[in-house]
């Protein structure tokens, strides 16, 4: 594990993005800046302290400076973080999104920790991506603020199916929960049609079947 103090103060001080249009990706106009927290790791690693994370990571959230964006921190450990909530000596910040991944039915058991971070306040989410069989969040879901959906990129992808969009989008409608469509991945199945996209990743709302480009924020944000 490589550490970068410092990264998250840094990135603490980017500019304000809140009220300003974004041309780009406009599902984000008037949104603060979203960052995401070790996007390229995981920084629940057993080998980082919780004396770090608290310096590095908390306290630079909850800073004036931090308090100016919203930081999404995804983890494949949610047991750690939810022990980090626990050790933390006040509130968890109310900016500091937390999210674990799933990938499958083998990794919904990551849910019931991710439910224990934090605080009434806490905004939790699943980054379902990419995701590599149907799956069914069943009460689950009505506990959660947001979910994230996607399929995955690369050469010999598993299929993604746009049935399992459609079914996680309705669920969500139907428990008043977020929901944001990230991309459908390099091998999309519609039923049995293959869909063909020139985006290799397939995040090209453009290209998608127009009942499925949503792309939602937890809160007021969307």
């Amino acid at each position: 594990m490589t550490r970068f103090p410092g990264r998250v103060r840094k990135a603490a001080a980017w500019r304000s993005l809140t009220g300003l249009r974004r041309l780009d990706k406009p599902w984000l106009d008037g949104m603060p800046r979203l960052i995401f927290v070790s996007d390229m790791s995981d920084a629940l690693s057993q080998v980082v302290s919780f004396e770090y994370l608290e310096d590095e990571v908390i306290s630079t959230v909850e800073s004036p400076a931090g308090q100016q964006h919203h930081w999404l921190w995804l983890t494949k450990r949610p047991a750690r973080m939810r022990e980090l909530s626990r050790w933390l000596q006040r509130p968890w910040p109310a900016n500091l999104w937390v999210g674990t991944s799933i990938t499958g039915r083998q990794s919904l058991g990551r849910i019931c920790s991710l439910l224990e971070v934090g605080d009434e306040r806490t905004i939790r989410f699943l980054s379902i991506e990419p995701q590599w069989e149907g799956i069914d969040l069943g009460e689950w879901l009505s506990r959660l603020d947001w979910i994230i959906q996607g399929g995955q990129s690369g050469k010999n992808s598993p299929a993604f199916d746009l049935a399992w969009a459609r079914a996680m989008r309705d669920a969500c409608k139907k428990a008043r929960v977020r929901y944001f469509l990230k991309q459908l991945g390099a091998n999309v199945r519609d039923g049995t049609a293959v869909l063909k996209l020139r985006d290799r990743h397939g995040g090209d709302w453009d290209e998608w079947p127009t009942d499925l480009r949503i792309r939602q924020f937890p809160l007021e944000l969307s």
